[in-house]
């Protein structure tokens, strides 16, 4: 077997196409922030950890240094307009290998949230509907009842999902915008009227501040919280990679990234500080509230639901079932096209086989597109539990992306002298650092560091990413600075 170089024509071939406006890029990027997520960690996660005032400052915490990463990634799409990719920040900083290590780890943080927002649908369907699709076999994984009616209907939205993301790329930029703005709508009408009808949701039911029953100072809750930011805020750094596919300026990726970061963090606090002012007859505090979900059904399981609930009666649960369903579907769609491109861009860069970087007509990566679809059908079928695994593996992922990319910046500030920007740099390294090493080490008395499953997870992805970068090695084209037997060539394989 021998190694032969065909020139490629560059003109007859398919390119990403541009179709997306800068604020159809602003709502993919809050899109993947703001998920199904926004709308049942206040009562899973928030609260458990660090209590109302414990959880805002966390997120406030959290916020402020996504938007000292954010400046990183400015930073370095001002510096190559044409990578467009994050994780060739990495590669063009530190190698290939490292480029790998950066792409690799932030697609399974994106992959892992899209069933996390296929199965929310299971939850939603519980909270309003009780057993309408509790139907066919069922099992119990880990105390949770796993029915077959469920499963197909998350399996169905992940097709129509996949198929509405490999639409023509402004035909889904209009979807999501309009998916965004009705979430963004609804809570707003759901703020105001918690704002004028204060009989509704008492305000003495925010106390105690901080979680009174865990054995931890204020500021170890918080950590607990903060070390969910790389998964809470994922999804803004998507800008650069969507550059090819939009019109927006250098200056307006700043904006459109900083505004998804802040708009993102105020939903956070709106809905996790509405699911403690809002608790059911028989329950003093939010404390013993949090603490009974499991044994609570319908509108009253879920926080921020029975919030909705108890400001404004059947019409709250409407308006909830229809901002938690957007939130669920511009998430999945957000995900889709930031997976897709992840991996078409590695495709393209010969770091996985090139049948990820086929293209449609309408320039979509459709096998990319195809694999995430088939990738997210496992997890329905382990049902919630998968809540918490996508959870951990998102944000060891998103950690793994934000510190190659301040790293990054830092080295190319250092030679330019842009003290500045080696600052921000330095700190966003070490924040993403203080993120995995809160997720990899189990600190005494902190509860946030990753379960046995997502280890599990994350020892079959890294091998799996072995044999694949191993498997490319082989066949990949030269690096910059080799010279191909003839000019523009790559390499294939042929007998």
């Amino acid at each position: 077997m021998t190694k032969k170089y065909i020139k490629i024509t560059r003109h007859n071939e398919k390119k990403l196409k541009r179709g997306l406006t800068p604020f159809s890029v602003w709502a993919m990027a809050f899109g993947c922030i703001v998920g199904w997520g926004a709308f049942l960690m206040p009562g899973d996660i928030f609260l458990k950890q660090a209590g109302p005032l414990g959880s805002m400052f966390a997120i406030e915490i959290g916020a402020f240094i996504m938007l000292i990463i954010s400046y990183c990634y400015y930073y370095m799409l001002h510096r190559f307009p044409e990578v467009g990719a994050q994780f060739m920040y990495a590669k063009k900083a530190f190698g290939k290998l490292h480029g790998f290590i950066c792409a690799w780890f932030l697609g399974f943080c994106y992959i892992s949230i899209i069933p996390l927002n296929a199965t929310a649908l299971q939850t939603l369907l519980r909270t309003i509907a009780d057993n309408l699709l509790q139907f066919g076999f069922h099992y119990n994984f880990r105390g949770y009842d796993v029915y077959l009616g469920e499963i197909l209907l998350a399996i169905t939205a992940l097709i129509v999902f996949a198929l509405i993301s490999s639409l023509n790329i402004r035909r889904v930029g209009q979807i999501q915008v309009a998916l965004v703005l009705i979430q963004l709508c609804v809570v707003l009408v759901m703020v105001v009227g918690s704002i004028m009808n204060p009989g509704h949701v008492l305000h003495e039911n925010l106390g105690p501040l901080f979680h009174p029953g865990k054995d931890l100072s204020i500021f170890l809750q918080m950590f607990s919280v903060i070390a969910v930011a790389p998964w809470a805020f994922v999804g803004f750094e998507i800008v650069p990679q969507l550059s090819h596919e939009s019109n927006f300026s250098m200056e307006g990726a700043k904006v459109i990234m900083d505004t998804c970061i802040l708009c993102s963090a105020f939903f956070y606090i709106v809905l996790t500080l509405m699911a403690a002012l809002a608790i059911p007859v028989g329950y003093s505090t939010w404390v013993e509230y949090i603490y009974g979900l499991p044994y609570l059904r319908g509108m009253a399981s879920v926080p921020t639901a029975f919030a909705a609930h108890r400001l404004m009666g059947g019409i709250g649960s409407v308006l909830w079932s229809v901002a938690s369903l957007s939130a669920a579907f511009s998430c999945i769609i957000g995900f889709y096209i930031a997976t897709s491109r992840l991996l078409y861009n590695m495709a393209k860069d010969a770091m996985i086989p090139s049948w990820f970087g086929k293209l449609t007509r309408h320039g979509v990566p459709v096998n990319a597109t195809i694999f995430c679809m088939l990738f997210s059908m496992i997890p329905p079928f382990f049902g919630r539990s998968t809540l918490t695994w996508a959870v951990e593996m998102s944000a060891i992922g998103g950690a793994i992306g934000f510190g190659y990319t301040s790293l990054a910046a830092r080295k190319y500030a250092r030679e330019e002298g842009r003290m500045d920007i080696e600052i921000f740099g330095t700190l966003g390294f070490i924040f993403s650092i203080f993120f995995a090493m809160l997720l990899l080490i189990p600190f005494p008395k902190l509860n946030c560091s990753i379960g046995q499953e997502s280890w599990l997870l994350l020892v079959l992805w890294t091998v799996m990413g072995i044999i694949f970068f191993l498997r490319t090695q082989v066949s990949a084209p030269p690096e910059d600075g080799e010279k191909p037997h003839l000019e523009g060539a790559y390499p294939q394989k042929v007998l």
